[in-house]
């Protein structure tokens, strides 16, 4: 019989070791440290991830997209999306990453960009690969996305993860075990579609969001 994941906790490093201060709402403090953009600012180009260096990077390229959407199935226009991840490898592009696998000099595994008037995000990019958690015997990350969406001000920022579809180590994934429902689960993981398939060059994916109610997508932070 196979052993339950173990349910995610995350790394003692990573864990706050002091009380949290409460800090008085201040809203002119809050926009002030949040996020100025623009269309300006988010260009097409900043939404393919395999275009960002001089070279190809390595690895099984495919196109994430999908809406965002409220509560009331309504399409949220204009909403600030960005994407990172490891490379084909299972490793990031960061200097805290000491996973043994290679770097790739031409992927940085980051993006962004707006969802159009009917909520949806349109990223290329390269099929990300597992990866092992330091410091845990035998346990290892799956596939998987990070995406943050910033609503309609810094206060709304929501960050979760997307996973692909038939990936063998889903059952054994403690962020995934963490959630008791199982549609809640089930939102995490995109789809196949073979209607967004660019030919001879990347498969498609589809994963919509809901960023609120009752069918709202898991976010880091939530239970």
């Amino acid at each position: 019989m196979t052993a339950a994941p173990a349910v995610y906790t995350g790394l003692p490093e990573r864990r706050p070791h002091h009380t949290p201060v409460p800090l008085p709402p201040d809203p002119e403090a809050v926009e002030l440290s949040g996020p100025v953009f623009g269309p300006a600012d988010v260009t097409p180009a900043d939404s393919d991830l395999t275009r960002r260096h001089p070279g190809e990077p390595l690895g099984e390229r495919i196109t994430v997209t999908g809406r965002v959407l409220d509560g009331r199935g309504r399409p949220v226009r204009g909403q600030l999306v960005e994407l990172w991840q490891a490379n084909a490898a299972g490793r990031y592009a960061h200097r805290a990453d000491r996973h043994a696998a290679p770097l790739d000099p031409n992927f940085t595994g980051a993006g962004r960009c707006l969802t159009d008037d009917a909520g949806r995000y349109r990223f290329t990019t390269i099929r990300p690969g597992a990866y092992p958690l330091a410091g845990l015997p035998n346990v290892w990350r799956p596939a998987h996305l990070h995406f943050s969406f910033f609503g309609r001000a810094f206060t709304q920022r929501l960050v979760t993860q997307m996973y692909f579809p038939g990936d063998p180590l889903l059952p054994y994934d403690g962020v995934l075990a963490a959630l008791d429902d199982d549609r809640a689960r089930g939102r995490l993981v995109a789809g196949y579609d073979p209607a967004l398939n660019e030919p001879e060059f990347s498969l498609g994916y589809r994963w919509d969001v809901v960023l609120d109610g009752p069918a709202a997508t898991w976010t880091e932070g939530s239970r």
